[in-house]
């Protein structure tokens, strides 16, 4: 398991336990969890870093935190989607900034450091990565890292029904070909 990966500005690490505030406050603010079903509770927050702490421990990889400067940004990384989805058993990548980190880069900045692990070190071949029909800005980093769309794979997310965002794009990444 990589315990950290480094980029130019960012250090993507393990969660320590004072993340979890900074975090918490991240999951209760609406502009952040706009495209999510609600915000999260403190309570909630933590149960989420469990639980990414037990995929690190099951996958060896996961969601690591973001530092920007030494401050807490959020979580880039991936994950194993839990519920059925029309790409069947995958690894996801996925982001969350606090509102003061966007804008800069950061989210693709990480996310392509993420991608490139999953290819060398975690032996991935494809990543996929989704989100509302709405969410263009997660939509434009998905690009910008070398996604592309499948229309072919959009779904009702199941764990959403009734909330406006069930529907979900699609993106995929795979390992470049030498």
């Amino acid at each position: 398991m990589t315990d950290s990966l480094r980029t130019e500005r960012l250090l993507l690490r393990k969660w320590k336990g004072d993340d979890r505030v900074p975090f918490a406050e991240l999951n209760s603010d609406p502009e952040v969890m706009r495209y999510f079903p609600r915000t999260l509770t403190a309570t909630e927050s933590d149960l989420f870093v469990d639980q990414i702490e037990q995929g690190f421990e099951e996958n060896g990889f996961g969601l690591w935190a973001v530092e920007v400067d030494g401050r807490f940004a959020g979580y880039t990384g991936l994950n194993k989607t839990a519920f059925e989805t029309p790409m069947g058993s995958h690894a996801e990548i996925g982001w969350r900034l606090a509102k003061w980190a966007w804008g800069h880069g950061y989210a693709t900045e990480a996310a392509n450091c993420v991608l490139r692990t999953a290819y060398a070190l975690h032996g991935l071949s494809e990543v996929y990565s989704f989100t509302t029909e709405s969410n263009t800005r997660s939509e434009a980093v998905m690009r910008r890292i070398g996604m592309f769309r499948r229309t072919d794979l959009d779904f009702d997310h199941p764990n959403t029904p009734g909330w406006w965002g069930i529907r979900h794009i699609v993106y995929r990444a795979s390992l470049p070909k030498e």
